[in-house]
């Protein structure tokens, strides 16, 4: 389950908090008692100390600590005294009762108490030594003892100095209660309880919301990083903070510009690479494609000339007559070859680019009539009746050269399938800056789906009828190639009384 890092951040506070509130008041229970206790008896022996001072600087005056306490009970003395002054301050400042004895009359000099008589009692028995009461010796030296003891009357326990004066004849008593110590701890802890769990409580809430300006930032910096992996870089963070998560910001901002970028660069790479790689596949199957082909078609002419060879050499052929239909054969099927070869060699430089086109200015009419004049020979052979009615120039620019094949081809292939009443009609229209070239010839149309598969190398509609004429399905594949070479569009189709085959021109300068 995902756990909030605010609800984290405050667990782990009120934890620390709860941990040091229960640190104190284990520290409390533990050590406040006795450091209290450790305290007021550093002040009873500050008291002894300051008593017996007094005493020493009295017998240096040549008198007597006596002289200081007129009466017993120092409250009834009218007269302020340092000794009184200084019993005063102790008992009010400090809670310290005081009694002197004169040691050697055994008869109270002064107290700060009211009850006399049982402090003198528990004098005499500290002197004596008893061991009735419940005492506890905390401090001993030659003068003074500091020890905690019982009161059995109030059931209350008491820090007390007793011992005797420099001048050796004035024993004192000086006691503190430790009820108000022990009270004093106890409320101690139980108002820390209160308020710390108070504290608690604010501090926990407090932090709880305080922590939204921290984590409000870390979020978005996940959500940026989240639509980061899913390669959207659009996300930037827009906080304006100098610290850490500021700086944070800054570099993620800087990894996403960084990686849309990079990415950018690979997906460009990959669809080069891509290009490259369908590129390889499909020379590797035209050249695949190219092989079988080949030996398809040199298979026929090579063992017809093998044959017709043999024959020659096996004398097969005796008279002349017989000798000159081999040599025809054999010649016959050599210029097929020949032919094909030089067609394979054109397609394959034009695909691949090596036959760069000239583009130039040349009138169409013209091509087209030297083309019917070049192939008059094999017109009046075909018995082909030849229309084309335009006479006038058309200008149009391409490669002169290039385009003449083109017509020769689109020829070659009307009068190898004429039909009919045996007409081949050419005609140029002209229409928004281009000249449309078409080459129509009477006979059976060609079926609908092996258009798509005319312009391919080798493809042959009727290959008996190919075979008959010498044809090798490279022509067409010439004028595609051709006419991808000049960006323009080439095309067939049935018409009512035969095929017509067409290509396109610019008539104007592309630049």
């Amino acid at each position: 389950m995902k756990q909030s890092i605010r609800v984290r951040f405050t667990l782990i506070f009120v934890g620390l908090t709860a941990l040091i509130l229960i640190g104190i008041w284990g520290v409390n229970n533990l050590l406040l008692e006795r450091f209290y206790v450790d305290q007021k008896v550093d002040t009873l022996r500050r008291a002894y100390s300051q008593v017996d001072a007094l005493t020493i600087k009295k017998m240096e005056e040549g008198g007597s600590i006596r002289d200081e306490f007129p009466a017993v009970n120092y409250f009834d003395s009218g007269e302020q005294t340092e000794g009184v002054q200084l019993l005063r301050t102790l008992g009010d400042k400090s809670n310290i009762m005081t009694i002197m004895v004169d040691g050697i009359n055994d008869h109270p000099i002064v107290s700060s108490g009211r009850d006399v008589r049982f402090m003198m009692n528990r004098l005499r028995q500290y002197i004596v030594g008893s061991t009735g009461l419940r005492n506890e010796t905390i401090l001993e030296t030659n003068q003074y003892t500091i020890q905690q003891s019982f009161d059995s009357r109030s059931g209350s326990f008491y820090l007390e100095c007793w011992g005797f004066l420099s001048d050796n004849s004035t024993i004192i008593i000086m006691s503190t209660p430790l009820a108000s110590i022990r009270e004093s701890v106890k409320m101690s802890n139980q108002f820390l309880a209160y308020v710390g769990v108070a504290a608690l409580v604010l501090s926990s809430l407090i932090m709880y919301f305080a922590t939204k300006k921290v984590t409000s930032p870390i979020l978005k910096l996940a959500n940026i990083s989240e639509r980061m992996s899913n390669l959207d870089f659009e996300a930037k963070y827009d906080g304006d903070a100098q610290d850490e998560i500021g700086v944070l910001g800054s570099s993620m901002n800087a990894l996403s510009d960084r990686l849309k970028e990079t990415i950018g660069e690979l997906k460009s790479a990959n669809i080069e690479l891509q290009k490259d790689i369908q590129e390889k596949i499909q020379i590797d199957e035209m050249r695949k494609e190219f092989i079988a082909n080949v030996s398809h078609e040199l298979k026929t002419p090579i063992a017809l000339i093998q044959g017709y060879a043999e024959g020659l050499t096996e004398g097969m052929a005796e008279d002349k007559e017989s000798r000159d239909y081999y040599c025809d054969v054999i010649m016959d099927e050599a210029g097929k070859m020949n032919k094909m070869v030089r067609q394979l060699l054109t397609l394959t430089a034009l695909e691949f680019g090596n036959d760069q086109v000239t583009v130039e200015r040349f009138d169409l009419t013209q091509v087209i009539q030297g083309v019917l004049t070049s192939a008059s020979i094999l017109i009046q052979q075909k018995e082909a009746h030849i229309q084309f009615p335009v006479t006038e120039p058309v200008y149009v620019w391409a490669d002169e050269f290039k385009i003449e094949e083109v017509v020769t081809n689109y020829l070659s292939n009307a009068l190898n399938h004429l039909g009919g009443e045996r007409i081949i009609r050419i005609n140029i229209e002209e229409l928004d800056g281009t000249a449309r070239v078409t080459v129509m010839n009477t006979g059976d149309p060609i079926p609908e789906e092996e258009f798509a598969n005319i312009w391919t190398k080798f493809y042959k509609v009727d290959k008996a009828r190919t075979r008959e004429y010498g044809g090798s399905g490279i022509g067409l594949s010439i004028v595609k190639a051709i006419m991808d070479s000049h960006h323009r569009e080439c095309g067939a189709r049935n018409v009512k009384d035969g095929v017509e085959f067409w290509f396109t021109l610019d008539t104007k300068n592309a630049d």
